[in-house]
């Protein structure tokens, strides 16, 4: 079972509370129920947990996905520091806070970029009842092509802007036979929000994954003084950190570790089933 981002759901199209202005959501309501966060990575949006929103609403959690500011259709400073993981921490402390202020217990997800924003909203002292991080890693995004790439894209972004680096993109993907399977009208969404994308926010994201340190210790001294477990998963092909990198790093934090079979950077997407299964079975552990 595979998804993508124009999967069908029930969720609504909503606008949350943001220090840069309102941060666009998708939110399927489950009244009085727990909520699950969900934090994109890179070039990503709420879209990317599409194929879970209704399987998590239906298993009686509330999810709510959001476009960290600069992503798609949520607006973003100028300044490329605040794009750092530690600044969006805190603004997803923010609104962990704001969405917990009714009682409501709240999980939080962080997927790749968004599982080091996610550590910066717990280190900032979000009050959550679990963090799960997604194919994402204890530092800096290691040598490799997800991070040449980003060293050949600066110099575009910088003086060209968006538009240049998507048109550019587009050209080298259409000679990718991965890319040329999915249907046009993925092909034309991940086009368009690509190019909707706050250049700020790709560069400030982009020295994030070049820079940041590991802060797994102090990650763990922070879930051991609130009593709050963690869920380390990534796909059994992940190309971004490395599989060993991301099973240390839950060692290091004492969380459960899971790896998905038939992903690769992207289970909510290359294998929402199998990555389901490890979430609600640990959510409702953690939930008891």
């Amino acid at each position: 079972m595979t998804g993508s981002q124009i999967d069908p759901h029930h969720a609504d199209r909503v606008d949350l509370p943001g220090r840069y202005g309102p941060l666009a959501a998708l939110r399927r309501p489950v009244p009085n129920a727990p909520i699950a966060l969900l934090v994109p990575g890179y070039t990503g949006s709420k879209e990317d947990f599409t194929p879970l929103l209704d399987p998590i609403a239906e298993a009686g959690v509330e999810p709510i996905a959001i476009d960290l500011p600069g992503q798609y259709e949520s607006a973003g400073p100028k300044e490329l520091d605040a794009y750092l993981p530690a600044s969006l921490g805190g603004l997803v402390a923010e609104l962990v806070g704001k969405l917990a202020a009714d009682g409501r217990p709240i999980l939080l997800v962080g997927h790749s970029y968004g599982g080091l924003v996610a550590r910066g909203a717990v280190l900032s002292g979000a009050p959550v009842r679990g963090l799960t991080l997604i194919s994402s890693g204890p530092g800096e995004l290691p040598v490799g092509p997800r991070r040449k790439m980003l060293d050949l894209a600066e110099p575009v972004l910088r003086e060209q802007g968006v538009e240049a680096l998507a048109t550019f993109r587009r050209a080298l993907y259409e000679n990718d036979p991965a890319w040329r399977k999915l249907p046009e009208e993925l092909r034309s969404f991940l086009d368009a929000r690509f190019r909707r994308s706050g250049v700020e926010c790709l560069l400030g994201m982009a020295v994030g994954l070049r820079t940041e340190p590991d802060l797994v210790d102090s990650l763990a001294r922070q879930l051991e003084t609130t009593g709050t477990p963690c869920l380390v998963a990534c796909g059994a092909e992940d190309d971004a950190w490395p599989i060993a990198a991301q099973r240390d790093m839950a060692e290091r934090v004492d969380a459960d570790f899971a790896v998905i079979p038939g992903a690769r950077h992207s289970p909510a997407m290359e294998n929402p089933g199998a990555l389901l299964g490890v979430l609600l079975s640990t959510w409702r552990m953690w939930l008891a």
